[in-house]
């Protein structure tokens, strides 16, 4: 497993992380996890060499972070742990975001809750510092807390010892500038992937630019790039993947294309013994800019797919041949 500096910090991970999202359960991932199965994909990534595990408070309102301090009991040495802040639901500071799981989320990053969320978070996690502590998402309006207050904060934190370095999450170039000019920004994590590429347009070459390590999720589309989502497949309405307006792809019309699309991969995957899965991880590794890649899974099995995509070199050819296909796909098609 590759492993590379998390921006300018004294912090080296995985090229490949864990994301842990899932783990956390709730209706928006469909079958509730095994929390002991979730500890067991835990190992099986630690023993591979990851050591990047990414979590959240939100991601099952603490189950998440709780399963990920049980597994790491006894290996925090082998953990650079990432959790993050701002996704609030004790009360009605901060601004609405939206209904998660039957729950309002609101966006707050005033120091006050953040101090509450970090201490809460060292809590579940069962250790007495957080590698890299993110932003979940920027404040908002009305509730607006200046970014400067909110890196005060965070700043404080690293002198404290509670945290070792700063991240941000899910920001527009113009709050990421921000952030950087009021202290180190470690790390900037954000949806990215061969269907989604937005961030190509000015998040990757700022981070590139400026030695920000940048962690993408979603770089599998919830699975959609696996090629294991059958047209048959039916989500339930709580799910995030039956949420068409948030990710159209999903719509069987457009999930019909992808799987024409990766079905007219398989001479790559013939060429490379890989899968789709290691195939398009492997895709966004390569791209200018992106250090960390961020994969979720549910069992030690998927843990070893996704990994062994760390080890997987694409020639230059075919990185470029994907990108014009999906680019000859189009956009998405309307509901």
């Amino acid at each position: 497993m590759k492993h590379l500096a998390l921006g300018q910090s004294n912090l080296t991970a995985s090229r490949v992380g864990l994301g842990a999202w899932v783990m956390g359960g709730g209706s928006v991932w469909g079958p509730n996890p095994d929390d002991r199965e979730s500890i067991r994909a835990i190992h099986a990534a630690l023993d591979a060499g990851v050591n990047l595990i990414d979590t959240a408070p939100v991601y099952g309102f603490g189950r998440s972070e709780e399963v990920v301090g049980k597994a790491i009991k006894g290996r925090r040495r082998q953990v650079v742990l990432a959790t993050k802040c701002g996704l609030w639901w004790d009360d009605e500071r901060g601004s609405f975001f939206k209904e998660f799981d039957g729950r309002p989320l609101r966006r707050c990053l005033r120091p006050e809750t953040i101090r509450l969320e970090v201490d809460r978070s060292l809590a579940r996690l069962g250790t007495d510092h957080i590698d890299l502590y993110q932003t979940h998402v920027p404040a908002a309006a009305p509730d607006l807390t200046p970014i400067a207050d909110t890196m005060a904060c965070l700043l404080e934190l690293k002198t404290q010892g509670k945290i070792r370095a700063i991240g941000v999450s899910n920001v527009s170039l113009a709050e990421l500038q921000e952030n950087c000019a009021c202290g180190q920004v470690a790390s900037n994590q954000f949806r990215y992937s061969i269907l989604f590429r937005e961030p190509e347009e000015d998040i990757l070459p700022y981070c590139a630019q400026r030695r920000i390590a940048t962690l993408t999720y979603m770089s599998l589309e919830q699975g959609l790039l696996t090629g294991k989502v059958g047209l048959d497949r039916a989500f339930a309405s709580g799910e995030f993947r039956n949420d068409t307006a948030w990710n159209p792809w999903f719509i069987p019309a457009n999930r019909k294309r992808i799987l024409d699309l990766l079905g007219g991969w398989k001479d790559l995957t013939d060429k490379y013994a890989c899968t789709l899965a290691q195939l398009v991880l492997a895709w966004t590794a390569a791209q200018p800019g992106v250090t960390h890649v961020l994969a979720g899974c549910r069992t030690p099995a998927q843990v070893q797919e996704n990994l062994q995509a760390a080890a997987l070199t694409i020639e230059a050819p075919d990185l470029e041949r994907m990108r014009l296909e999906v680019m000859a796909l189009g956009p998405p098609l309307p509901e």
